[in-house]
């Protein structure tokens, strides 16, 4: 039996990044995890995966590095020497990205042409994942796909927008193995808490819990496409396995609300939204992005992939779990279907 493959993965403490982890070690694969130098760690996501890198048949590694730093990323390469690269890394929170153009644009813009030189640069062989976002299309009609216009309607998208071109570029220029997987929002309860689903989540349960009185909220009549973080981590890794590189949406198919959202979150424990729920301004974006929906023939076709989880079904899941972490009683629904499908524990 040979030696296994060797997965590098950039963002690996985030929510994509240690469900990738999940999925690339059962499949057998050594992994290797850029983070960030920290006085306070942020690794939870992954400590059910970390042993210590002396113990035999250690499969996680860990190393230090940067997305602003070229020669870092450079000698990481190297020296690992990855067969994959999933780059998962970046400013990823579009209202704050608003805030933070210029540190959105040099972490989520130019970290990728970083990472993408280095590969160039080391003379390594190797398969390249860029993490798109369907925020790329932004104004565009909706439902969006691989031959849809981009019309980015913030400073992460625009970041985004960049990289999706750098990738291009390599690809054409220098014969890289480069893919980009535009995926649409996908959630679970390992998503950031400021994200719109998870703030929802949580913030149900911390009311039940009589932790909080209100939610505040901005725009509920944006619409997005919401699938299940574990499913589109396997669509990453069937892009890598293909004979050619080219680039993915990866979706649902489907279109619900914020409102919507709203309502099958606290619908399932027998609530109504609107007592709990106030509109603060200060989360309303300067340009919105009105309406997401994939269109994932291409995915379909030649990925063999498809979701299995629905809109309601992703709500319960993340539901039942902040309900659980609060030590209240939960419906179980949720539960049940990560149970069914063999999906990570959170």
């Amino acid at each position: 039996m040979g030696a296994p493959k060797k997965a590098l993965i950039t963002g690996i403490t985030g929510q994509d990044g240690s469900y990738l982890a999940d999925f690339l070690i059962d499949k057998g694969y050594e992994i290797h995890g850029i983070v960030r130098r920290s006085s306070s760690s942020n690794r939870s996501r992954i400590d059910h995966l970390y042993r210590d890198p002396h113990l035999p048949a250690t499969r996680l590694f860990l190393h230090y590095g940067d997305l602003s730093d070229a020669s870092q990323l450079t000698e990481l390469i190297y020296n690992i020497k990855p067969d994959e690269i999933y780059h998962l890394g970046a400013q990823s929170h579009v209202r704050v990205s608003f805030d933070m153009a210029e540190y959105t644009g040099d972490i989520t813009g130019l970290g990728t042409t970083r990472i993408l030189e280095s590969v160039r640069r080391s003379g390594i062989v190797t398969r390249f994942y860029q993490a798109s976002s369907s925020e790329l299309f932004g104004s565009a009609p909706a439902p969006q796909n691989e031959h849809t216009p981009f019309q980015p309607r913030s400073p992460y998208a625009a970041a985004k927008l960049y990289a999706f071109w750098m990738v291009h570029n390599y690809r054409d220029g220098y014969g890289l193995f480069a893919t980009n997987g535009i995926l649409f929002n996908h959630e679970s309860p390992r998503r950031g808490e400021a994200f719109v689903t998870r703030k929802i989540t949580r913030g149900l349960a911390d009311i039940l819990a009589g932790k909080e009185e209100m939610l505040y909220m901005g725009n509920l009549d944006a619409r997005r496409d919401w699938g299940y973080a574990p499913e589109y981590v396997e669509a990453m890794w069937r892009m890598l396995q293909q004979d050619h590189p080219d680039d993915y949406v990866i979706g649902t198919g489907e279109t619900h609300s914020v409102r919507e959202f709203l309502e099958e979150a606290f619908g399932y424990v027998d609530k109504d939204w609107k007592q709990f729920v106030s509109i603060d301004p200060y989360y309303l974006r300067p340009t919105e992005v009105e309406s997401l929906r994939a269109d994932i023939a291409k995915a379909r076709r030649d990925l063999g992939w498809a979701p299995k989880v629905g809109f309601k079904d992703l709500v319960r899941i993340m539901v039942d779990h902040d309900l659980e972490t609060n030590g209240l009683p939960c419906p179980g629904k949720g539960k049940a279907l990560v149970e069914r499908y063999n999906f990570p524990k959170s």
